[in-house]
């Protein structure tokens, strides 16, 4: 019996494969032009949207281009949300609102427009050097003030990071610094839970699952996928006392990542 439902499970195990196979190819071959498409509208509607939020509203330029950069991710989501599941967890109940330092894992090159599941649009990115590369989204990127990390180093990521902070902005981190390759933590890099003690801001933990099964690195085939951004409990610096309160910090939000992740996976 045991080995006959062995048998019915693998069974069933690839025939959902196979299912999920066939739903990616209607997938990538409308999804990869509607991106092309949305990004050029996007392009062309720049100027009269920055115009109207600048003159208008009043608004600042970085943070009238991060609500671009939100909105623009918004369309992202619809454009994928017939193949993909879309899910917020943690937001709502504990009525998280800027400022914030954002703290969040790094599986695919998805991640990044996840965050346009966040409920406010103030936020800034702080990443490596290559993506400032691209010459169709850098200008926009700069524009934002988001910060390279590499370029600025770590006295020009605290001055740019603890001004958006005072503004009530976000600023949110991938402290691992690349993608995993195997879904694993890999190791955190300080640069967040420094600016957490220099500034006194709290570090927002969320846990992002479901992009590996999307777009894994080094792939460009999309496949379809249930995608879950959760917030876990926000994290004080000032529990942590001043000595070594960064390395503590860092110890502490990577346990309660791994943590959130394992409830994910096992939910």
């Amino acid at each position: 019996m045991t080995s006959r439902n062995a048998r019915g499970t693998g069974y069933r195990v690839r025939r959902a494969e196979l299912w999920r196979f066939v739903c990616s190819v209607p997938m990538n071959m409308s999804a990869y032009p509607l991106i092309v498409i949305w990004t050029l509208v996007c392009i062309l509607c720049f100027p009269i949207v920055f115009s109207f939020w600048r003159i208008v509203l009043g608004w600042e330029g970085d943070r009238t281009m991060r609500l671009f950069v939100w909105l623009y991710g918004r369309g992202w989501l619809v454009i994928m949300s017939p193949f993909v599941r879309f899910k917020r967890m943690g937001f709502d109940k504990r009525n998280i609102s800027p400022p914030y330092i954002i703290v969040v894992n790094h599986r695919s090159f998805f991640d990044f427009w996840c965050m346009a599941l966040l409920p406010f649009s103030n936020v800034a990115a702080a990443l490596r050097s290559w993506p400032f590369k691209m010459f169709w989204f850098a200008p926009f990127m700069r524009l934002a003030r988001y910060l390279d990390v590499e370029s600025l180093g770590w006295t020009g990521c605290l001055s740019s990071g603890a001004e958006i902070l005072k503004k009530s902005g976000v600023v949110l981190f991938f402290p691992e610094g690349h993608r995993s390759r195997d879904g694993k933590l890999q190791r955190f890099y300080f640069g967040p839970f420094k600016l957490s003690e220099e500034t006194g801001i709290n570090i927002l933990p969320l846990c992002l699952t479901g992009t590996d099964v999307l777009l894994p690195p080094g792939h460009w085939w999309m496949m379809p996928a249930k995608i879950c951004l959760k917030a876990l409990t926000p994290i004080d610096p000032k529990d942590f006392g001043r000595t070594l309160s960064h390395i503590t910090l860092q110890k502490h939000t990577k346990a309660m990542i791994a943590q959130g992740l394992e409830e994910l996976r096992k939910a």
